[in-house]
C-alpha cells in the first residue's frame, strides 16, 4: 500500500487519479502509523513551502517523514520541503537533500513561473530506468532546487541549471509533476512503485 501524506497541499486528485491508473493500493492519509506501515510514501504538493512546511511541523510529521526507511517520493514543494531550507519564506525545512530552494531570476528567456514541457537529462537512477536522455516532463514552479551531489536529473530554464530530481538513500524528489507528464511520467511512478 502506498501511503499519500495529507498535509493540506493542494495536487492531491491529479497522484491518486495516476496511482489509480497504475493499478496502485493507496490511502490518502495524516496517520503517522499508517504512514511508517506503507510500503511506499509519496509527499505531493502545490503551494507556498512555508505555509506547507508549517503543516507538517504542526503534525509532527516533518520528524515521521525524516525516519522513514521504506521508498519516499516528494513531488514538487514535496521534494522542495525535503530540502535543507528555501526561499520561499524563508523557511528551513527537512534537511534530507543537501541543497537550497531558490527562486529563478526572470529573464527574456526564462519566464517565472517556469510553466510547461521541459526536457531533463543526466539520468542517474532506477526511477528512470527505460527513460530516454532528453525525456520531457511538466513543470510548474518559480523555486528550484540547486545542484548538489543528490542530483539525478537535470533541467535548464534559461541560463540556470537545476536539479529536476534527487535522491538521498530511500529519499527520491521530483522538481516536476510526474502524475501529468503523461507517458514519460506513468513510467516513472511505476519505477518508484518497484523500487
Amino acid at each position: 500500500m502506498i501511503a499519500i501524506i495529507d498535509y493540506e497541499a493542494g495536487n492531491i486528485c491529479s497522484v491518486e487519479n495516476a496511482l489509480s491508473r497504475l493499478g496502485a493500493t493507496y490511502e490518502l492519509t495524516a496517520s503517522p502509523e499508517v504512514i511508517r506501515e506503507a510500503d511506499k510514501v509519496i509527499l505531493p504538493g502545490v503551494g507556498n513551502a512555508a505555509k506547507a512546511m508549517e503543516s507538517l511541523r504542526q503534525s509532527g510529521l516533518n520528524e515521521v517523514i525524516a525516519r522513514l526507511r521504506q521508498p519516499v517520493l516528494g513531488i514538487c514543494v514535496g521534494m522542495q520541503l525535503m530540502c535543507r531550507g528555501s526561499e520561499e519564506g524563508p523557511v528551513e525545512c527537512m534537511g534530507l537533500f543537501d541543497t537550497r530552494v531558490r527562486r529563478f531570476t526572470e529573464m527574456p528567456d526564462a519566464k517565472v513561473p517556469h510553466m510547461g514541457w521541459n526536457s531533463i537529462g543526466n539520468l542517474e537512477s532506477k526511477l528512470f530506468k527505460g527513460l530516454s536522455e532528453g525525456s520531457f516532463v511538466y513543470f510548474v514552479h518559480s523555486y528550484f532546487p540547486g545542484l548538489c551531489t543528490d542530483t539525478i536529473a537535470t533541467c535548464r530554464h534559461g541560463s540556470t541549471l537545476f536539479s529536476a530530481a534527487l535522491r538521498w538513500e530511500n529519499f527520491y524528489g521530483t522538481q516536476f509533476h510526474p502524475e501529468k507528464s503523461g507517458s514519460v511520467g506513468s513510467a516513472i511512478l511505476q519505477n518508484f512503485l518497484a523500487l
